[in-house]
């Protein structure tokens, strides 16, 4: 692969990200507005999030950067084993927290879906309507 073959890939990955960026805040800012199940899964994931941090912070005296990526690899059950708790008080609340947290994270994500399919439904639907109305047109 040429020099220019590659900067176009970068270009076109770079593209492809921010598409997909743009889409999933429409459907964030689409979900909060209409639907209170995912405003409450949404709110809930934040207090979990914010307060874990925040637990974190003051108990294990990690960052705030450093409590925040923890609480966000747990969430999403990734933990990669670079930082674990080291009291049994804030092993007890991660245990608690990993519960509750990943439970809100599956069905956020869940709901996410949801609402992504909604979405393409109702666009396809839309297309199929207009190109009905063209094809029923009277010719002049």
């Amino acid at each position: 692969m040429d020099h220019l073959e590659k900067r176009l890939l970068k270009h076109k990955t770079m593209l492809s990200f921010f598409l997909n960026l743009y889409r999933f805040i429409k459907i964030l800012f689409k979900g909060i507005k209409k639907d209170g199940e995912f405003r409450f899964l949404f709110i809930f994931i934040i207090i979990l999030l914010t307060g874990s941090t925040v637990f974190y912070y003051k108990f294990e005296h990690w960052s705030v950067i450093d409590a925040l990526y923890f609480s966000v690899m747990t969430m999403a059950t990734i933990g990669y084993g670079d930082l674990v708790p080291t009291t049994p008080f804030t092993k007890v609340f991660t245990i608690i927290y990993t519960f509750l947290s990943i439970g809100a994270f599956v069905a956020f994500t869940a709901k996410m879906i949801g609402l992504t399919f909604e979405n393409r439904q109702k666009q396809t639907l839309k297309i199929k309507q207009h190109i009905k109305g063209i094809k029923d047109k009277p010719k002049k």
